[in-house]
């Protein structure tokens, strides 16, 4: 299933005994198995295996027993390999045996590699499986939204969105400031974040995406890109989102006026990166981006496809070609 589904199952409390949670959100995994074992058991009450610790016999083991010490029995399995069907399907089967044992596993790694466990969980064994996507930008700022609720944080609108960006959007990294800023006791501004927060890198991808559209000179800005290991498709990829976001916020104002931020994106952002994008999008010759679409996506196609000895120096000189072509 789907999170949004299990959102629903949560809410209704409706619980399984056995939890499977993998996909390419490597942090909605973690967060679903900590709900998950914090509903059920006690921190120390659960046993967690990690990774080549699995031993089947063991878990297999700890799930048929009821604990001496406690009125739930969890096992917390984080992998990055596949289990064997007949494995896990015992494993299954001794969770719905024995009504005090859960079993979540948190699996990591390629989807295509967990995909086929899914056979093993079904409602019949009350079992499930959780399988999470990349989350937009306005699901994730509203997670964070609402995890600063939960935790009391007294906040500007702009100043989740502020934070999010900054980190380019690692939520582990938003989460674990959220933290932080609650023992500030005072209500979080985006200045609030500049000053106690500190964003991934010595560049400021934002900057370098406006500079970029802008067609500015970043060969600089992108080579200490390259040099803190950001991925070249993960570049090109950010840089076609971000004309899309332009393009959204073109058509939007040639269509309806002055663009909203909540219409065209789901989201507010802070004031000051609006007003940039608008006035870069608006700026831009509406014509121009079918050719800007069509330059990002047959260069992310060549660094898929082609056999390209060094991508990061591929990138670099299609990037100066870009900023040539369209100034």
């Amino acid at each position: 299933m789907y999170k949004s589904e299990f959102d629903k199952y949560l809410r209704d409390k409706k619980y399984f005994s056995t939890y499977m949670f993998y996909g390419q959100s490597t942090f909605m995994i973690e967060q679903y198995s900590w709900i998950i074992s914090k509903i059920i058991a006690k921190e120390d009450d659960i046993i967690k295996i990690y990774f080549d610790e699995y031993n089947f016999k063991y878990i297999l083991n700890c799930l048929q027993q009821s604990s001496l010490f406690a009125s739930s029995n969890v096992v917390y399995l984080r992998v990055d390999k596949k289990i064997p069907k007949k494995e896990l399907d015992l494993l299954v089967e001794a969770t719905n045996k024995n009504s005090s044992s859960t079993l979540i596993i948190a699996c990591y790694g390629d989807d295509a590699t967990f995909k086929s466990m899914e056979s093993s969980l079904s409602h019949k064994t009350n079992s499930c499986f959780v399988r999470f996507f990349p989350l937009k930008d306005n699901e994730a700022i509203s997670y964070l939204n609402n995890e600063a609720k939960r935790i009391g944080l007294e906040y500007e609108i702009s100043a989740m969105s502020h934070l999010y960006f900054m980190h380019k959007g690692d939520l582990t990294l938003c989460v674990n400031d959220l933290s932080k800023l609650k023992v500030l006791d005072e209500k979080i501004s985006s200045k609030s974040v500049d000053n106690y927060c500190f964003g991934l890198g010595a560049v400021n991808f934002d900057d370098f995406l406006v500079n970029l559209l802008s067609f500015k000179d970043v060969n600089s800005d992108l080579d200490l890109l390259l040099e803190e290991g950001m991925d070249s498709i993960f570049i090109v990829n950010q840089i076609t989102q971000f004309v899309h976001q332009l393009f959204m916020i073109s058509a939007y104002a040639r269509n309806f006026g002055a663009p909203k931020a909540i219409d065209i994106l789901g989201f507010n952002p802070p004031k000051d990166v609006w007003e940039t994008k608008s006035r870069l999008a608006i700026n831009i010759n509406p014509k121009k981006y079918l050719k800007l679409f069509e330059f990002l996506l047959n260069l992310e196609l060549d660094l898929k496809s082609s056999k390209i000895s060094n991508t990061s120096l591929f990138l670099q000189a299609n990037i100066r070609k870009f900023t040539a072509l369209f100034r």
